[in-house]
């Protein structure tokens, strides 16, 4: 089940918090509940995507694009990601995560994450491509940073992010039927 209720603190915590400029973090604090847990009793790769959730919304809401998108009409999506794992997380941990939007093409807007242990180390990393929706499709970018305010160019893309961007080219679609 989808966590509506941890969803709900976060909009309540973050609800006055100040607002964001494009590529700053929003941080916030998560617990890794015994029902994020899989059968090695280790925070779910899923519930993992899931909880990235809940840094993704409050990061929407202090950028100004829950405003904008409900003035507009728009949605949200995610139309793709890659995570990287590399440190276990327990049952009852707190993870700090951070959330920002690090740049845009003509189409998606780019968004890092990243979750930490107590002790420093980096426990998983994300990469989403979202995109704003209406019912025409997607919204250009350019013209949602404009909705929030923002009138400069996107942030200059990261080589690593460019080189995701072609290797998802590459990739047929649809996937091919063994």
């Amino acid at each position: 089940m989808y966590p509506f209720v941890r969803l709900f603190k976060e909009g309540l915590i973050f609800r006055n918090a100040s607002a964001l400029e494009i590529g700053q973090d929003h941080v916030s604090y998560h617990i890794c509940w015994p029902w994020d847990l899989d059968m090695w009793w280790e925070l779910n790769n899923g519930r993992t995507l899931t909880i990235y959730d809940l840094g993704r919304i409050p990061l929407a809401i202090r950028g100004g694009l829950i405003g904008a998108m409900k003035k507009n009409g728009w949605g949200l999506t995610v139309a793709g990601s890659s995570v990287r794992y590399r440190r276990r997380v327990r049952a009852f941990a707190k993870i700090e995560m951070r959330s920002r939007i690090v740049t845009w093409d003509k189409r998606f807007i780019y968004i890092e994450q990243s979750m930490w242990r107590g002790d420093g180390e980096c426990t998983s990393h994300a990469l989403f491509r979202t995109a704003v929706t209406d019912k025409s499709g997607i919204v250009p970018p350019d013209q949602v940073a404009a909705a929030v305010g923002h009138t400069d160019p996107a942030p200059e893309m990261p080589g690593w992010i460019a080189a995701w961007i072609d290797a998802e080219a590459e990739r047929p679609w649809p996937p091919e039927k063994h």
